[in-house]
């Protein structure tokens, strides 16, 4: 069940909580929302308290609708876990989640016990690629998120995997949605430089097929990751791994959880 929690920082956050134990506190990545998690938290809930929630500008979040940055979703991160009494969580997430996670580390490091990375890089936007997003982004704005639209971004963070219920989602969507939190994404930080200073244990999972952010990425900006272990890849896995491959990443998380236990 949704629950809201206004926070500190201003949204109104829309939040899924289930199970018991250490806290496991989950964000999505850019153009989903919590319902990506649904069968990771369910295979997970047994072993450990599993939160997933909507950042701002997606999902059942709502906001002011001003322009933000993903620091500033970090600190709606921290500010969910004082809303829930959360002390110290195992943070982390998919894609813009787990950059967010890696923010949330960076600003209040005492908070965060562990981090969970799935498909994910703390590198700011590759200028290489920028032409062809601006372009995609500005034809999604103009003529709304067209079907056509909708395949291509699917076919990116899907794969060959059931796009059709977020297709759904996103055809309902006014084209001025995209564009506030397309700009958090364009505009984030290279965190990379700063991945020393974290010194939580880390937990980096990548799906083997993910043509938006490679695994051979993922393993060298893990390096830089002082206590991560190494990167689980999920054989033919996409860009959303926890939606196609729900089984595989849960079980990476129930181990990492097992085997750093004492770390949190």
């Amino acid at each position: 069940m949704t629950r809201f929690a206004p926070v500190a920082t201003g949204p109104r956050i829309a939040y899924r909580d289930t199970g018991q134990g250490i806290p496991l506190v989950l964000g999505h990545g850019f153009m989903l929302d919590s319902d990506l998690f649904d069968e990771v938290a369910a295979l997970l809930s047994g072993r450990c308290r599993v939160i997933t929630w909507d950042a701002r500008g997606h999902g059942r979040t709502s906001y002011d609708g001003e322009p933000f940055t993903l620091w500033d979703s970090a600190r709606d991160l921290i500010a969910l876990l004082d809303a829930l009494g959360i002390g110290r969580a195992v943070v982390g997430g998919h894609s813009q989640g787990g950059f967010v996670a890696l923010s949330a580390a960076l600003l209040a490091p005492e908070r965060v016990a562990g981090l969970v990375l799935i498909d994910t890089t703390p590198a700011g936007q590759d200028g290489s690629a920028l032409g062809e997003l601006t372009a995609f982004a500005e034809d999604w704005q103009a003529g709304g998120p067209t079907p056509e639209l909708c395949q291509v971004l699917g076919a990116m963070v899907f794969g060959d995997g059931d796009v059709e219920p977020w297709i759904e989602k996103w055809m309902k969507q006014h084209p001025a949605e995209f564009a506030t939190p397309f700009r958090a994404v364009m505009e984030r930080d290279d965190l990379s430089p700063r991945l020393p200073e974290i010194t939580a244990p880390a937990l980096v999972v990548h799906g083997g097929a993910d043509s938006a952010i490679t695994v051979a990425e993922a393993r060298q900006w893990a390096s830089l990751l002082p206590h991560a272990d190494p990167v689980v890849e999920i054989d033919g896995a996409p860009h959303a791994a926890p939606a196609t491959h729900p089984r595989e990443v849960a079980a990476a998380v129930g181990r990492f959880l097992s085997e750093r236990a004492p770390a949190f």
